[in-house]
């Protein structure tokens, strides 16, 4: 029912597809945060203050924060629970509260009027009251420290620790909501013989987005903790859960969003328990107990590659149920749908494959790692990277068909037994991947920069430069179908506009719904209809199309 609601609504406020992840994340978090919750017990200790020692550059005892050439923020962080928290927040202070600054601007921006956040409070507010029980105590301390330097000025939404708390669970709540949101993660992982060195090759685009201001300041993060193992992830500051890692015993861990039921009672974040199983586990094995033992919010897939069992699986997971998935050749894929027999015949499952994009992006990163005859990590960057549809087939920049969406918070590719951590640095995935050394590292307890793969040639391109102006304009679309925000498009830049982007089937549906705003809908019924000429990017899509067509023409 709710999704129903919710499905109207989004219908009604005209949000286009690329922001409606947006919209879910931001709108469930304010939810979430008419829950206040208690605050953990935490030892009593003082860990000073930080040390400015460069620009960009602090230390706080063995711990430190610097910013590198590429614009990427490192940390390397060590401690108990608590201590880590607390070091992790007054080094980060600023990244923290300037992440948070903008998350509350899209709140502002997203939901000016108090009416729209008081009705989904009613539907949704009793969320997260008992979070906290889902959590383990060794992360709500962690969490606390950091809490600790987030902003006073937003205290009026909620306390700093929740505030913190419910960004993590956020995340999930807009992954149940994926019937409208952009979270086509894609990701693979290859050995034997598809690999140059014969070892695991793991590669994966997180297309998490949230606007381009949050993910302008992109954090990795080497965590030493004072039990388990010491890891690696790749994430924004502030946020303590995992979504791409490595472990020093080589084991790696990314999530993927998959097709899921509304929660009806708050769980364990994903982000949390891939932390944990990165954390706590150092084979396939483990990992699966982990994950067994756990209850979570939603529906996810966990591909897990071990380099002491030398291959990788999928951790099928939902709030009832856990399947897992393994290849039987040296090539494993993931994208939004299940793969196992535990949700093989699985009806939502069966619906997602069908109606979805995932089914597409699945089949054009297979048939791209079957026409390269081993990777290495330049080559499985090329692929991350790719545009194109089904036999090079043209997309448009941007399509959610493509595995490259022009839109992801970040791209890693990873070698667990040699331990390199490449991850990307700017334009989405476009950018330098910068590769670390996981041993040398925490060997030396110094960040160690040691391979790279260079940037796209695309990026210094005309056509990146025609998808920038491109995407300029539909935000401006955007914000007039969603915020009433003045716009009149003359006949010159609508023409620049479709020119910049021709071949995008979400160029043409956005100027059906600006001109069906508009009154004009013999002229919105041309746009959609040429927009059904492209490559819609899945079943349900062109269904929607369709019937904004009926709707004109009424």
């Amino acid at each position: 029912m709710l999704r129903t609601l919710l499905k109207y609504l989004f219908r009604l406020v005209w949000i286009p597809t690329e922001l409606v992840f947006a919209f879910v994340f931001i709108l469930f978090t304010i939810v979430l945060f008419n829950a206040q919750i208690d605050t953990p017990e935490v030892p009593s200790i003082e860990v000073g203050e930080r040390k400015q020692v460069g620009k960009d550059h602090y230390v706080l005892g063995s711990s430190y924060l610097k910013k590198n050439k590429f614009g990427v923020w490192e940390m390397y962080l060590e401690g108990e629970p608590y201590e880590r928290g607390l070091i992790y927040g007054k080094l980060a202070k600023e990244l923290v509260q300037e992440q948070e600054d903008i998350f509350v601007g899209q709140i502002n921006n997203f939901l000016p009027n108090k009416l729209w956040r008081h009705a989904i409070k009613l539907m949704v507010g009793f969320f997260n009251s008992d979070l906290p029980e889902n959590i383990p105590l060794e992360n709500q301390q962690e969490i606390y420290g950091i809490s600790q330097s987030f902003s006073e000025r937003y205290n009026y939404i909620a306390s700093k620790y929740t505030r913190i708390l419910n960004y993590h669970a956020a995340h999930d709540i807009g992954h149940a909501l994926n019937d409208y949101s952009v979270v086509g993660c894609t990701s693979f992982a290859v050995k034997g013989t598809k690999s140059e060195n014969k070892q695991l090759l793991v590669g994966r685009n997180f297309d998490f987005y949230v606007g381009d201001d949050f993910a302008k300041n992109k954090l990795i993060i080497f965590v030493n903790p004072s039990k388990g193992y010491k890891f690696t992830s790749y994430s924004w500051a502030g946020f303590t859960g995992v979504a791409s890692g490595m472990n020093e015993k080589g084991l790696t861990v990314t999530i993927n969003a998959s097709k899921s039921d509304l929660p009806t009672s708050s769980k364990m974040p994903i982000s949390l328990l891939a932390r944990e199983i990165l954390q706590y586990a150092k084979n396939i094995d483990e990992a699966i107990a982990i994950a067994k033992k756990r209850h979570t919010f939603v529906s996810e897939t966990l591909m897990i590659s071990s380099a002491e069992d030398g291959k990788a699986v999928l951790i099928e997971k939902s709030p009832k149920k856990l399947g897992v998935y393994e290849s039987k050749t040296d090539v494993l894929v993931c994208a939004n749908h299940y793969q196992s027999e535990t949700f093989k015949k699985d009806p939502e499952n069966v619906k997602n494959i069908a109606q979805s994009d995932s089914k597409y992006r699945f089949d054009r990163m297979n048939q791209l790692l079957e026409k390269s005859n081993v990777l290495n990590p330049l080559i499985a960057a090329s692929i991350l990277r790719n545009q194109n549809g089904w036999d090079g087939d043209t997309l448009g920049m941007g399509n959610p068909r493509a595995l490259n969406q022009l839109l992801a918070h970040h791209s890693v590719v990873m070698q667990p037994q040699s331990r390199l951590y490449f991850i990307s640095s700017t334009n989405f995935q476009l950018g330098t991947y910068l590769g670390y050394d996981l041993n040398k590292t925490f060997k030396t307890k110094h960040i160690q920069l040691v391979d790279s793969i260079p940037q796209d040639a695309f990026v210094n391109s005309v056509s990146y430069q025609k998808f920038k102006d491109f995407k300029t304009v539909k935000q401006q679309i955007s914000a007039y179908l969603m915020f009433d925000q003045a716009l009149d498009l003359n006949e010159k830049q609508i023409a620049t506009f479709i020119s910049n982007n021709s071949e995008l089937y979400i160029t043409y549906e956005q100027l059906g719904k600006y001109f069906q705003k508009k009154g004009n809908k013999k002229r919105a019924i041309l746009y959609y209809q040429k927009a059904l000429t492209k490559r819609v990017a899945s079943p349900q899509i062109e269904q929607e199309l369709k019937n904004l067509i009926k709707e004109c023409q009424k």
